[in-house]
């Protein structure tokens, strides 16, 4: 294993080359190029054996992917953004085939107005596409996932494609110093791709059919099951992982002094960094406040959230995203595991960072200090809005 000073396209685009995949669908689009561009390098300098196929859009991109995995074959692509929105018909394409390609997503807004920093509406407008949706803190995570994603998409109990979100800007150009494992360690790790679910010509079968009413359902829960399957496979994987690379990950979320904490704020993506060592200062100053970190949307974590707040006080979920005209997608999310698990503990949505606006530690500090209020609510970050009558 080997030091590099990367960015976080970089180091994703360092993971997958050590996934080796067979074929590449590129597109370019601002901030995800240099992922699809890192890749061309490699494939050029022959670090990589892979077929790079330049396409003529997004839809395009995609479209390629999914010709790819209907024959056998490992494929990734990337996106972000508008580009992610001209992809949407292709989506359930790819997860109702059953097809486990790789997409890593560079998380940026949406227009209008046009906006090429970062937020995540794009890739959770999308969150009932079929995908699996990992959301990465760093460019060490970002690296690893890139690995773990075509393990756990690819197995015969999952067989669903695979998103991988870095926050544009903020992760996908920011550079650290991220250990790069080897090949050798990556093959152990990672095996050849084998499906049944391929056109074979000594095996003949029918793929991308029509269902009707009869028996349609059946395909959309075995498609749920796929999904449903992969919390398993999430765990399978970080075990592997940690036994060959000695690094541990912590499943659907991680929980960050959460254990005796009064006020807990659930985050996802890069910030989860700051709200982290906010929490740190305010422990300092005998404050009982904790961090729970999403790392994956889907499969949505229900029992994770319940057991980590089921002893809070207050709760908040910070975002940038918004629903228009209802609340924040994760807000959303997150109150139904509540719900479901029958914890009635007030809890707020702070919808912050729209358009790459920054959150700084001086609002984290301030949504705690609102939570000891106990009074549920919906706001943005920096006007002083409140989204709803909650």
């Amino acid at each position: 294993m080997a030091k590099a000073f990367l960015s976080g396209n970089e180091a994703f685009a360092y993971g997958v080359r050590l996934a080796r995949p067979q074929v590449i669908s590129a597109y370019p689009i601002t901030p995800q190029t240099i992922v699809v561009e890192k890749l061309s390098e490699f494939v050029e300098d022959g670090s990589l054996n892979a077929e790079f196929i330049h396409v003529e859009s997004e839809h395009s991109a995609l479209s390629c992917a999914i010709g790819a995995s209907s024959v056998g074959a490992r494929a990734f692509t990337a996106t972000s953004s508008q580009g992610l929105l001209y992809m949407a018909e292709c989506l359930p394409y790819a997860a109702g085939g059953r097809f486990p390609i790789v997409m890593m997503n560079a998380n940026r807004s949406t227009a209008l107005p046009w906006n090429i920093y970062g937020d995540q509406r794009d890739s959770l407008s999308q969150l009932d596409s079929g995908w699996i949706q990992a959301f990465a803190e760093n460019a060490q995570e970002a690296l690893d996932l890139a690995l773990m994603s075509f393990y756990i998409a690819e197995h015969k109990n999952v067989s669903t494609p695979f998103m991988a979100n870095l926050d544009g800007f903020v992760l996908t150009h920011t550079y650290e110093v991220v250990d790069v494992p080897t090949s050798e360690q990556a093959n152990a790790f990672l095996p050849k791709y084998e499906t049944e679910n391929k056109l074979d010509l000594q095996h003949p079968r029918n793929l991308a059919f029509s269902a009707g009413p009869d028996t349609n359902t059946i395909f959309k829960y075995k498609e749920h099951i796929g999904i449903l399957n992969s919390k398993s496979v999430i765990k399978e994987a970080e075990d592997r992982f940690e036994t060959i690379f000695g690094r541990r990950y912590s499943g659907l979320t991680e929980s960050y002094r959460t254990e005796d904490a009064d006020y807990i704020i659930i985050t996802l993506g890069s910030i989860a960094g700051l709200v982290r060592e906010v929490v740190d200062a305010l422990r300092q100053e005998g404050r009982r406040v904790g961090l729970l970190r999403l790392r994956y949307l889907r499969p949505f974590p229900n029992e994770e959230i319940a057991n980590a707040v089921k002893n809070a006080k207050a709760v908040a979920v910070l975002e940038k995203d918004i629903s228009f005209g209802n609340e924040g997608t994760v807000y959303t999310n997150v109150n139904s595991a509540l719900q479901k698990a029958g914890i009635n503990i007030p809890n707020s949505n702070y919808i912050g960072g729209l358009g790459g606006k920054n959150i700084s530690s001086e609002e984290i500090k301030t949504i705690f200090d609102e939570l000891k209020s106990q009074k549920s609510a919906v706001k943005f970050l920096g006007i002083g809005g409140v989204a709803n009558g909650g």
